[in-house]
């Protein structure tokens, strides 16, 4: 499995923002309520993201030696591709958030600085799992080979 590149990640994360801001004005133009995540959406997204780095430390330990008991090869490999999924989730809700954001100070007049701080919070919960999933994909990573010397070997073309 590759490592998450920028460009997945940048993407979701305008396709987020586009999505957020035009379900915000179209709901505005239909004369319905606009969205405001709620305050328990940014709380689970930490949680979220405490959990999938909490998965990923005891591989950490397992990969560089440090740990006295054998890690399942597919425990592994299921927490990489968590720490990944975390990570483009992350992207796209952080996105979203900031659409909704955009559109919320982007009106001529301001709703509530409740929503907005709402807003802002889902946002940064969004980055923190975000955050937290390439981490985690980090301390998922092998560290690498080492030849007879015990020195790490060249990759070579």
């Amino acid at each position: 499995m590759k490592r998450t590149r920028a460009t997945p990640v940048i993407g979701l994360a305008v396709v987020g923002a586009v999505v957020g801001f035009l379900l915000e004005f179209g709901a505005a133009a239909a004369g319905l309520a606009i969205l405001v995540p709620p305050l328990s959406l940014p709380v689970t997204l930490v949680v979220i993201a405490a959990i999938v780095v909490g998965f990923a430390i005891p591989i950490r330990r397992a990969t560089r030696g440090t740990a006295k008991t054998m890690i399942d090869p597919f425990r592994a490999m299921r927490v990489a591709v968590l720490a990944k999924a975390s990570s483009l989730s992350g992207s796209l809700l952080g996105g979203w958030g900031l659409g909704i954001l955009l559109y919320l100070v982007s009106r001529p007049v301001l709703p509530s600085t409740n929503a907005i701080w709402l807003a802002v919070a889902a946002t940064v919960g969004g980055v923190v799992l975000l955050v937290a999933g390439l981490v985690a994909e980090h301390l998922c990573t092998l560290p690498p080979p080492e030849d007879d010397e015990g020195q790490p070997e060249e990759s070579h073309a």
